[in-house]
């Protein structure tokens, strides 16, 4: 069964009369965490579409970048799209929802969910402060450091400063052999497999590209200055 199928039927409790952000309530178990992921980043990065004062196709195309959406699914991710955007409730009380439907092993797929965020805000090319501010605040309400905020955004954002022991989450004085040891982990944690065992569908696994680059990037930067 495809993943949009699931969504559908999960969004079918809406026509029941139940909020968007209700449905958040109700998909908390293993088996159902990448329909999970999938409408969090979907409604979230609905909410992020309006953060610089305009929705823009490429910022509708975006979703295509973080998700494979088959021939004939366009539908039902549109009308998620729609969903959240007109829905009433804020993005504050999604990223709140969100938050307690993962439970208490969340740290990695809420990381998991920023990164598609940030797919999302790049997608017309630019990072505007607005989608900054968004992704700050979802961030803390997701409760993730701001140490590892600075690290994705390094990691995702072309502007930003990106200096490579940031996207490594490590600091210049840190030992190189620890040095090495968090790039190996972050390699790791950038698997499609293991993405997938974390409840990220398949479908957005392709996001993991840009931010493996990034990571190489970094760790070769880190080599040479080392080197010296």
């Amino acid at each position: 069964m495809s993943i949009w199928t699931r969504i559908t039927d999960a969004l079918s409790a809406l026509t029941a009369g139940e909020s968007l952000s209700d449905v958040f309530a109700n998909l908390r178990t293993p088996p159902e965490r990448s329909v999970a992921f999938a409408i969090a980043v979907i409604a979230l990065g609905a909410k992020m579409a309006k953060a610089d004062g305009l929705v823009t196709r490429d910022e509708v195309a975006a979703f295509r970048e973080v998700f494979t959406i088959p021939e004939g699914e366009e539908k039902n991710a549109g009308r998620l799209f729609n969903l959240a955007r007109t829905d009433v409730a804020g993005f504050e009380d999604y990223a709140h929802k969100i938050k307690t439907m993962y439970g208490d092993d969340r740290t990695t797929p809420l990381s998991d969910l920023m990164e598609g965020l940030f797919h999302i805000a790049l997608a017309d090319g630019h990072y505007h402060p607005n989608e900054d501010a968004f992704l700050i605040r979802v961030a803390q309400i997701f409760g993730l450091p701001d140490a590892h905020f600075k690290r994705l955004r390094a990691q995702f954002v072309p502007d930003a400063d990106r200096d490579p022991y940031d996207v490594l989450g490590v600091t210049a004085d840190t030992p190189m052999a620890d040095m090495r040891k968090a790039w190996r982990q972050l390699v790791r944690d950038t698997h499609p497999d293991q993405m997938m065992a974390r409840g990220v569908p398949q479908e957005a696994v392709k996001m993991a590209e840009k931010k493996m680059i990034a990571i190489n990037r970094a760790w070769d930067d880190i080599n040479e200055r080392h080197s010296v």
